[in-house]
C-alpha cells in the first residue's frame, strides 16, 4: 500500500513542478484554458461556458525580469510574478484571464495584462467591496455581464442548467478538498503541509471532473496510510493571502512544526465555502462570492458596534479552524505591498491575542532568497511556543 501512495504522491508532486502540463495538453487537443487570479473569480461559469478555469501561479524561484519593464515594482510581488511568467510565455497555452477586482494591484494592472499580452479573451469583473443588499443587485448584473462574454467567446450559450451543473460539480470539489483537509486532525497529520498544498495546487489546474477524481484517488489512497509522514510538533494555523507554494510549509516541518490548517487564499478561504444549491444560480454564485469569502477587501457592515464583535465578525473563521484544528501557534504571512493584508495586521493581532494564540507575522518578497531569513525566524518562533 505504501508503495501505491507514494505513486499517487509523486504524480501529484510532478504535476505541481510541472505546473499546468495537463492544461497545455488539452489547450493542444483544442480545449479553451482560461485563466484566473484571485479566489474572488467565479470558476463555475468558465466550467458552465465548457471551458477549462484554470489558476494562475506565481513562481517564488523565477526572478521577476519582463514584467517589471510594463509593472510598476511597487505592484505586489505575487501578481508581478504572476505577470512576469505570462509575459516569458510561461502560460502561452492559455485562451484568456478572468481578473476580479480583488485588490488595486490587480485592479490598477489590468490595463497592463490586456494591452501587453496576446490572448485572445480578457474579463475584469467588478466585485464590490463593500457588501450589502445593493452590492448583490449590483454584482449579479456583473455576473450577467461576464457570462455574455463567455457565451461571445465561446459560442455557446450558458444555460442556468449548465450554471447548476457546474456549480455541483465545484461544490463536489469543494467538499472533498475539506476532506483533504480533515486528515490534519491526528497528531501527527496523515498528510503533511506540503502534500496538501501541491494536491490543492493541482487540482486548481486541471478540469473539474479530472481535479474530483484526483482528489478521490488521494483520499481514498492516503485513508488507508499507516504512518504519518510527519513527526509530532507545534501545531500551526497559516493565515495570508494567496500562498501558492509549499515553501512556508516545508520550513515550519524542517524546523519541527506541522501546518495543520490555513486561512488562505488557496486554501480554505475558497476551497472551503460552498454555493447555495435549488434557487437562482445567478443570485447564489454573488451570494457565494459577496457573503461567503471572508477577504480584508471586502467591507461588511459591523453589526456588533464593538471592536471585539468587529474583530469576531471578520476574524471568527480564524478562531473557528484554529479551535477545530488544535492549533497552538499562528503565522501570519503576507507580501510586501499587500495593502488589504497589510492594514489589517493590527487588528488580526489583536484577534490572536483575544484567542490567547501566539502569532508571528512574517512580510516577504515572493521570492527563494529570503527562504534563509524566513527559516530563522520560523525556527525561533517554534521553539519558543514549543
Amino acid at each position: 500500500m505504501s508503495s501505491t501512495i507514494d505513486s499517487i504522491m509523486a504524480k501529484v508532486a510532478n504535476q505541481y513542478e510541472n505546473y499546468g502540463v495537463r492544461a497545455k495538453q488539452l489547450s493542444a487537443e483544442g480545449k479553451k484554458v482560461i485563466g484566473y487570479i484571485c479566489s474572488f473569480v467565479p470558476v463555475e461559469f468558465i466550467t458552465a461556458a465548457g471551458c477549462i478555469p484554470f489558476r494562475i501561479r506565481g513562481d517564488v524561484h523565477e526572478p521577476i525580469t519582463k514584467g517589471d519593464t510594463l509593472l510598476e515594482t511597487i505592484v505586489c510581488p505575487f501578481i508581478r510574478s504572476c505577470f512576469d511568467l505570462c509575459v516569458k510565455d510561461h502560460y502561452d497555452y492559455l485562451s484568456g484571464i478572468v481578473i476580479p477586482h480583488g485588490c488595486d494591484s490587480m485592479v490598477r494592472s489590468y490595463s497592463v495584462w490586456s494591452y501587453s499580452l496576446n490572448y485572445p479573451y480578457f474579463h475584469f469583473i467588478n466585485t464590490p467591496s463593500v457588501v450589502k443588499e445593493s452590492s448583490h443587485e449590483f454584482f449579479k448584473d456583473e455576473l450577467q455581464t461576464y457570462r455574455r462574454s463567455l457565451e461571445t467567446f465561446t459560442g455557446k450559450a450558458i444555460t442556468d442548467a449548465d450554471l447548476e451543473e457546474a456549480i455541483r460539480l465545484h461544490n463536489e470539489n469543494r467538499h472533498k478538498a475539506k476532506s483533504l483537509y480533515e486528515l490534519k486532525k491526528s497528531d501527527p497529520p496523515v498528510i503533511s503541509g506540503p502534500e496538501l498544498n501541491k494536491v490543492l495546487a493541482v487540482g486548481a489546474s486541471l478540469p473539474i471532473n479530472e481535479a474530483n477524481a484526483l482528489f478521490d484517488e488521494v483520499l481514498a489512497e492516503l485513508s488507508q496510510r499507516k504512518e504519518s509522514p510527519v513527526k509530532k510538533g507545534p501545531r500551526i494555523l497559516l493565515d495570508g493571502p494567496c500562498v501558492d507554494n509549499c515553501e512556508i510549509a516545508e520550513i515550519v516541518e524542517e524546523c519541527g512544526g506541522n501546518v495543520v490548517i490555513d486561512t488562505t487564499c488557496m486554501g480554505t478561504r475558497d476551497t472551503w465555502p460552498l454555493t447555495d444549491t435549488g434557487g437562482d444560480p445567478i443570485a447564489a454564485l454573488a451570494r457565494r462570492y459577496l457573503d461567503k469569502l471572508n477577504c480584508p477587501k471586502t467591507y461588511r457592515e459591523n453589526k456588533a458596534g464593538t471592536f471585539v464583535g468587529d474583530a469576531e465578525e471578520r476574524f471568527g473563521d480564524i478562531g473557528a479552524r484554529a479551535r477545530e484544528f488544535s492549533a497552538n501557534g499562528a503565522i501570519l504571512y503576507l507580501y510586501k505591498y499587500c495593502d488589504p493584508f497589510g492594514f489589517e495586521v493590527p487588528a488580526r493581532r489583536a484577534y490572536y491575542e483575544s484567542l490567547d494564540i501566539p502569532l508571528l507575522c512574517l512580510e516577504d518578497t515572493y521570492s527563494s532568497g529570503t527562504i534563509g531569513q524566513l527559516k530563522t525566524r520560523i525556527q525561533a518562533f517554534l521553539e519558543m511556543i514549543g
